[in-house]
């Protein structure tokens, strides 16, 4: 009896794994705007959920209206500083997903992020494509970032994972499942991040809010300096509609 207990719990054990062992096809995140509407997971990550990841707050209510500010974070360019600015005038609170470069370079920054009460979260320490890592080598990145922020801020970093450049397979998810990472992905997002072409702030204000739908997780990149422009006008119309900003930690 015992050996055929034995038998069944490893059998079970197996196909517990195999879905993480054996599917390594990899795609990039991305969504289908559905103006106010929650847009749906696409079809080749319908894994994502499964497995400890987020892209949505799906338990958010017309009672209890939700947004989460994150934002991606590798170095400054002085607006990083102006995000942290409007942040504190508006008594609001994000996520910063950070490199180990903005420890390192940056370090009164990351200080600020956390003093002010924001959740500062694993991007990585060098911005590597994740999918293309062993176990040890994806663990070495995030372990490293980890000990980068705790050397600093003595306290650890919050498990929260965001994969650079949004490239995800189910291998990798569930590499930072094992090492107890919610993988956070977006709702929304824009293209901000090219300092050279950057986008009208009038035009991205309302392209944001004809988009903003509850739950939504709306990646900005902090060295946008249109982000820094508007991102005051978004927190008080949005809070005009009713919407509180959700900390990472409610979507576990």
């Amino acid at each position: 009896m015992i050996k055929i207990k034995t038998t069944i719990c490893a059998a079970a054990l197996s196909l517990l794994l195999l879905p993480c062992a054996s599917h390594a096809e990899v795609n990039g995140w991305y969504f289908t705007r559905s103006g106010n509407k929650v847009p749906p997971c696409p079809a080749e990550f319908g894994w994502l959920e499964e497995h400890g990841g987020y892209y949505v707050d799906r338990t958010a209510t017309d009672q209890d209206k939700r947004i989460y500010l994150t934002f991606d974070a590798g170095y400054e360019n002085g607006n990083i500083e102006k995000i942290l600015d409007v942040l504190a005038e508006k008594d609001a609170h994000g996520t910063f997903f950070i490199l180990e470069n903005m420890v390192k370079r940056e370090s009164e920054l990351v200080m600020r992020m956390k003093n002010e009460g924001h959740t500062v979260a694993n991007h990585s320490a060098s911005h590597p494509d994740m999918t293309k890592l062993s176990e040890e080598e994806f663990k070495e990145e995030l372990d490293r970032m980890d000990a980068s922020y705790k050397e600093l801020t003595g306290d650890p970093i919050a498990r929260f994972y965001r994969p650079p450049e949004g490239k995800l397979s189910l291998e990798s998810i569930c590499f930072a499942e094992r090492m107890g990472y919610k993988t956070v992905m977006w709702s929304f997002a824009y293209a901000d991040w090219d300092n050279e072409k950057q986008p009208d702030p009038d035009a991205s204000f309302e392209k944001i809010m004809s988009n903003t739908h509850n739950g939504m997780i709306i990646l900005l990149h902090p060295t946008s300096a249109t982000n820094a422009a508007i991102l005051g006008r978004l927190i008080d119309t949005w809070r005009e509609a009713g919407y509180r900003f959700a900390s990472v930690d409610e979507l576990a």
